[in-house]
């Protein structure tokens, strides 16, 4: 148990909620950040009629204090912090 309270990491690598990624996006530069929710279970908009505005899978608060929503493909586990 960590003495700090905290809940522990997932391991490296690994897309979860708690994991430090980087967020690689055409229109701006990779930000970094943490995984605060996965939306897996919205994002099959089968009979949902939600194809006119998808649901990105992922929430990630970045460092910088915003929140955005990605999908997978704009994520890659942050190497450089633990």
């Amino acid at each position: 148990m960590p003495e700090n309270g905290s809940t522990p990491e997932p391991e490296p690598g690994a897309l979860a909620v708690g994991a430090r990624v980087l967020v690689r996006r055409r229109s701006e530069s990779a930000q970094r950040g943490r995984i605060v929710e996965d939306y897996a279970e919205l994002t099959d908009t089968g009979e949902r009629g939600h194809a006119w505005a998808p649901v990105h899978r992922w929430a990630v608060a970045l460092d910088d204090g915003r929140l955005v929503f990605v999908d997978t493909d704009d994520l890659t586990a942050d190497p450089g912090r633990r």
